[in-house]
């Protein structure tokens, strides 16, 4: 099935008596790229995280978050510790500034305890494998609902490509249809041109079918139709296939698009030019989209 590469999914659950909350979001990239942000405490399990959420994805930017719920105190497994070297450096530095300036007031246990990160929430040990079974039912939760959300942006992505590659193949015949009229229209402006300035004298019939033919080779996009419409067919069971179809399609453009431009260098035809130009538009609008298909 085709998939969106932005989704979104989220999940929560209470482990050690804490609230665990999971984020996903993904947005589209050439390549599988995963940052993420975790407490501290979960540094040891990043590779892990990592895997888990790779496995069901081959592309795409993913941004990750974890928290902990940081409510509380010892309840909730939390504790604090204190940092003697750095409360030991702050009464230093009072101490200095104290006799720098020459002051009489005592340093006082409230001025150091003030001082940032004096105190240091730590968490007691845990059992890293048994917080990772639990952690990982909470991340598949999560991807469960980035990856449906990604199938539903896909199928969405699907339903507006297949009408585009439906315009274009109306497109296509409407060029077609006219192709044949086009040489057609040539040899009587051609016959019409020469009688005119021959001033009614006998035309060399041979002189101008040579001529007319020699068009006609030159402005035949018989080639460039066949293989545009085989494109157009490919992309349409890439787009029914179960398979990650992004670069594909994206290359499959480039290829539709050389085509087009040499359908239309070829042809002289005002319609037909039109139609090129209304084919080119939508391959943009084609290219813009399949930028987000994984």
């Amino acid at each position: 099935m085709v998939r969106s590469m932005t989704g979104y999914g989220r999940a929560e659950a209470i482990l050690d008596g804490q609230k665990m909350v999971v984020e996903i979001k993904s947005l589209n990239h050439r390549f599988l790229e995963i940052s993420l942000r975790i407490p501290a405490s979960l540094s040891a399990l990043e590779m892990e995280i990592k895997k888990k959420i790779a496995e069901p994805l081959l592309r795409g930017k993913i941004e990750a978050t974890i928290r902990r719920d940081a409510q509380g105190s010892t309840e909730n497994g939390h504790f604090l510790a204190l940092n003697l070297p750095l409360a030991q450096n702050y009464y230093n530095l009072l101490t200095q500034l104290k006799q720098s300036l020459n002051l009489k007031d005592d340093i006082r246990l409230e001025m150091i305890a003030a001082q940032k990160d004096v105190f240091l929430p730590v968490e007691p040990s845990q059992d890293m494998t048994a917080l990772w079974q639990r952690l990982a039912m909470v991340l598949d939760e999560a991807l469960a609902g980035l990856m449906d959300m990604r199938r539903r942006e896909g199928e969405i992505l699907v339903r507006d490509l297949s009408a585009r590659l439906d315009l274009m193949a109306l497109l296509l015949n409407g060029i077609e249809a006219k192709t044949p009229r086009v040489v057609l229209e040539y040899q009587r402006r051609l016959t019409d041109r020469v009688r005119e300035m021959t001033s009614g004298l006998m035309i060399d019939e041979a002189r101008l079918s040579q001529e007319v033919a020699i068009f006609a080779e030159k402005s035949d996009i018989t080639e460039e139709i066949v293989r545009f419409r085989s494109h157009l067919g490919q992309f349409q069971e890439m787009l029914n296939s179960e398979d990650a179809i992004g670069r594909k399609v994206d290359f499959l453009i480039q290829e539709m698009n050389r085509e087009v431009n040499t359908l239309g260098s070829k042809s002289s035809d005002a319609d037909i030019s039109r139609q090129v130009i209304e084919i080119k538009s939508e391959l943009a609008k084609l290219r813009e989209q399949v930028q987000n298909l994984e």
